[in-house]
């Protein structure tokens, strides 16, 4: 017996990628730090929230690559020059990634209270109908 794979399903045409992001997905290794949470705001809308205690602005870099969205962090270099007695506050680096759907944008990004809020859209897509004239043969 063949397996059929998603990709090569017969009436799944141009899903080929599809596949290979939810392997991408799987792949992506996140563990459980920072620790976030995704919320549905509206309809169309998303909200991804981080906690990342201790980290600035400019300690954080969030970029969309290949309909990917990567959150990063790193501590500034002076935490290595400070002496503690108990460190309980996680500060290491980070990396966090988050698939994007097709049209999905980024809109914008806040940080408030410790905790980075990036907030996605999806705009309405456009309804289109295409009429396809048949040649003569």
């Amino acid at each position: 017996m063949t397996k059929t794979t998603l990709g090569t399903h017969p009436f799944l045409l141009g899903f080929e990628q599809l596949e290979r992001l939810v392997e991408r997905t799987a792949k992506s290794g996140n563990e459980g730090y920072p620790p976030y949470n995704i919320e549905q705001t509206s309809d169309r809308s998303y909200r991804i929230t981080l906690a990342v205690a201790g980290f600035g602005e400019d300690d954080l870099s969030i970029t969309v690559e290949d309909r990917q969205l990567v959150v990063r962090g790193r501590m500034p270099d002076d935490l290595s020059e400070r002496v503690f007695l108990h460190r309980g506050i996680a500060g290491r680096q980070f990396q966090r990634s988050f698939v994007l759907a097709d049209g999905v944008e980024v809109r914008s990004a806040s940080m408030e209270h410790g905790l980075l809020h990036i907030d996605l859209s999806r705009p309405e897509p456009e309804n289109v109908v295409q009429r396809i004239e048949i040649s003569k043969g």
